[in-house]
């Protein structure tokens, strides 16, 4: 009897082992057809985010650094705006007062002339810083009178023959004061005739420095002067640009005369312009303005006569060197 228990005790034993043995079976062959997937190292991918996280705040310092340079960037143009703005007041001003003064000044006297002069010159000069002061707002229309007045060097090519000085003399010293006039301060001034002849033999090739004293000089001595002067303005442009042209100046002509005796126009404004050539810009190396003087009109008729050939020429030589031409009604 106690033999039969202890063999039922054993084979009870047996078949626990078995349960357990196929149990481990089952789970070694599961891990041998089911390929675990690759652990994850947690320590590397720490890493990796804290790289992430350190390039993030460096670029957010980057761009704190850059709000701050545009923050006083801004705070010093609105400093700039604000002197600016209290400069144009200040101007204003004194433009009220310039008008004023010279509102109250008679037209005779050779000294009242002179500070008459002065205070276009002055006007002009506060009327021009006053617009550069306020290009910021607004555009500058560079024209005056439909006369293109961006030039910092200016040179008058003046028709000094009989006709001229006899008949238009007085006018044509009044137009180079208002030329003068809308120029209020260049960087340099030179006067001759159609031959190419100086006013200031001295300066011969190069130009005057603009000063108030020069352009009282200026207009002092033309009111005399007297050269000789054939009537073609062809000597005097090509002696202008061969002489003073820079590449680095911007130049414009005034010539001013009142007829042509040449034969051929379109001969002078091709050899004026193989001599004035344009840049890839279309822009010539100086800019031709004309002024026309009505003194032969009416004493002679047609096509051929030698004011409508001036008219013509300097109407052509002004449209193909960027210039302007201003013809006149009136001589008095």
């Amino acid at each position: 009897m106690s033999r039969r228990r202890r063999r039922s005790g054993e084979d009870a034993s047996i078949s626990f082992l078995d349960i357990i043995c196929c149990g481990f079976g089952a789970i070694v062959l599961l891990l041998v057809i089911v390929k675990p997937s690759q652990p994850v190292v947690l320590e590397e991918s720490l890493v990796q985010d804290k790289g992430q996280v350190r390039a993030l705040q460096e670029r957010l310092f980057e761009i704190r650094g850059q709000v701050k340079f545009l923050e006083t960037e801004l705070n010093a143009k609105h400093e700039q705006l604000g002197k600016d703005q209290r400069r144009v007041a200040i101007l204003r001003g004194e433009l009220e007062q310039l008008v004023a003064m010279r509102a109250s000044i008679d037209d005779g006297g050779a000294d009242t002339a002179t500070q008459v002069e002065d205070l276009q010159i002055a006007l002009q000069s506060l009327t021009r810083e006053m617009q550069r002061l306020l290009k910021g707002r607004k555009r500058i229309n560079e024209y005056v009178a439909g006369v293109p007045v961006d030039s910092e060097y200016i040179i008058f090519i003046i028709d000094s023959s009989g006709s001229m000085t006899t008949s238009a003399w007085p006018k044509l010293v009044r137009e180079v004061q208002n030329t003068l006039a809308i120029y209020p301060k260049v960087k340099g001034i030179q006067i001759m005739n159609n031959e190419g002849i100086y006013m200031f033999p001295q300066y011969r090739g190069r130009f005057m420095e603009d000063s108030p004293t020069r352009r009282r000089d200026i207009i002092r001595k033309l009111v005399n002067w007297s050269a000789f002067s054939a009537s073609t303005p062809v000597g005097g442009i090509t002696t202008a640009i061969k002489q003073h042209y820079d590449k680095d100046k911007k130049i414009s002509l005034y010539v001013m005369g009142d007829d042509y005796q040449g034969r051929s126009v379109q001969r002078v404004v091709k050899i004026v312009e193989q001599l004035n050539q344009r840049n890839k810009q279309g822009e010539t190396l100086v800019r031709i303005h004309s002024v026309g003087f009505p003194v032969l009109v009416g004493t002679s008729t047609g096509v051929n006569s030698s004011a409508t050939r001036y008219a013509n020429l300097m109407r052509q030589l002004a449209e193909h060197n960027n210039g302007t031409f201003i013809g006149l009604n009136d001589v008095r």
